[in-house]
């Protein structure tokens, strides 16, 4: 028995068994398959902004900014191409870093953020649509 902190049964009796491999796991994913929300190819992508999530226009001017909140919508925290691990938090090859990344800038390489719009569609609220719905779903006449 190996040295271990907790000896009952059934705790690391084979360790190099991953979670995934037990018998009753289910399947697991497979490579490239879509998850989570956003899995969905129907969903329409919007650009948001950052800061409060209000939707722009895709085609940012240099010197736009946010119509709700007022924050610049043309820095690079609102690029596509931002990215902590990435030299200058950059993917592309910018020559220096950007001083503050919330604040209006001129990069040649600014792309729009793009989201998938999760919103949904909106039910309609009154008792008669919804009676409506359920007669239609389930064939009342």
């Amino acid at each position: 028995m190996p040295d271990r902190k907790y000896r009952q049964k059934g705790y690391q009796d084979n360790a190099s068994v991953r979670r995934d491999d037990r018998p009753g796991a289910g399947p697991g994913r497979m490579e490239g398959a879509p998850r989570g929300r956003g899995s969905e190819t129907n969903r329409a992508e919007v650009f948001r902004c950052k800061r409060c999530g209000e939707k722009a226009d895709a085609e940012v001017t240099p010197n736009g900014s946010c119509k709700k909140c007022g924050s610049a919508l043309h820095a690079c925290v609102q690029c596509r191409h931002l990215d902590g691990a990435a030299p200058f938090q950059c993917r592309k090859p910018i020559p220096s870093a950007m001083a503050s990344k919330s604040d209006q800038n001129d990069c040649p390489f600014f792309e729009a953020a793009l989201v998938a719009d999760l919103t949904g569609s909106k039910v309609g609220d009154t008792p008669d649509t919804a009676r409506s719905a359920f007669d239609k779903l389930f064939g009342k006449k």
